[in-house]
């Protein structure tokens, strides 16, 4: 049984060894999505490092037994709202990106994005979503709430409601805060809410995607005009950002996944608010 677990634990860190190179070569190297106008995808690492290993993820690459199952829940920007297809939104894409990454191990992926929901909303949907047996949840969530001008107060409460449903499923999770889009900064408490999720996840040691200010490098350290990563109406990401969102959190799942268990305990990665 010892020579049995060793020799998994040699494959493994071939396994390990080979990816990492691989992710290394593509956080240096973005490539474009869309057309040839467009720009290269702008989704380094050291900003969309999630703080957090993923030790459910990492069991399944360990083993290879089964599929890893992804859920992806939130409102119309995991839907696919703004995307030409649904083969163009960020889970599809997402999908895509780690089939390529993890050669040979199959990625189950959910979608369970319903357009206009706020958290509360989503909660009642937790059950359903967790019935799949999820290894990992994407919540993308915050929102629509902040468009209704909605006060944030009771937000985090909802959070860990939702997160421990998640816990109980057995899977990791990744949170997903709002866009960085015109109709989503014009409101006085977006601010607030990317905060709070991002203060909350801090507290419950959880993972968070941060696509608001990955958005905000694009629109101010590359000078993106917002028409080149937001669809017309203003609100929701098109097929190039959902692809490149796609890309830096494959990129993200991949290294976090990679990580020793021990490392859930360190102090999340804090960023500046200037891209």
């Amino acid at each position: 049984m010892a020579d049995e677990s060793r020799g998994l634990g040699l494959r493994y860190s071939k396994f390990v060894s080979r990816a990492a190179t691989r992710f290394a070569i593509a956080a240096m190297l973005a490539t474009p999505f869309a057309a040839q106008a467009q720009p290269d995808c702008d989704a380094p690492l050291d900003m969309v490092r999630l703080a957090a290993p993923l030790p459910h993820v990492a069991h399944k690459l360990a083993t290879k037994a089964e599929p890893i199952v992804i859920v992806a829940i939130g409102s119309s920007s995991t839907q696919g709202a703004g995307a030409s297809s649904p083969a163009a939104n960020y889970p599809s894409r997402l999908k895509e990106e780690l089939s390529a990454t993890f050669r040979g191990h199959p990625i189950v992926m959910y979608n369970r994005g319903v357009g206009g929901e706020e958290i509360d909303d989503m909660l009642k949907r937790f059950d359903e979503a967790m019935s799949v047996h999820p290894d990992l949840v994407l919540w993308q969530l915050g929102t629509n709430s902040v468009l209704r001008d909605h006060t944030v107060a009771g937000h985090d409460e909802a959070i860990r409601a939702g997160l421990a449903k998640i816990r109980a499923a057995g899977a990791d999770v990744v949170l997903i805060d709002p866009q960085y889009a015109p109709k989503v900064i014009a409101k006085p408490l977006t601010d607030s809410m990317v905060n709070l999720i991002s203060l909350t996840a801090k507290a419950e040691n959880v993972d968070l995607f941060r696509r608001f200010r990955l958005m905000k490098r694009w629109a101010v350290r590359d000078q993106m005009k917002f028409e080149s990563f937001v669809s017309p109406d203003g609100l929701h990401m098109n097929d190039w950002s959902y692809a490149c969102m796609a890309k830096g959190l494959s990129v993200a799942i991949a290294e976090a996944a990679q990580r020793p268990v021990q490392s859930a305990t360190a102090a999340p990665q804090i960023f500046n608010d200037v891209p």
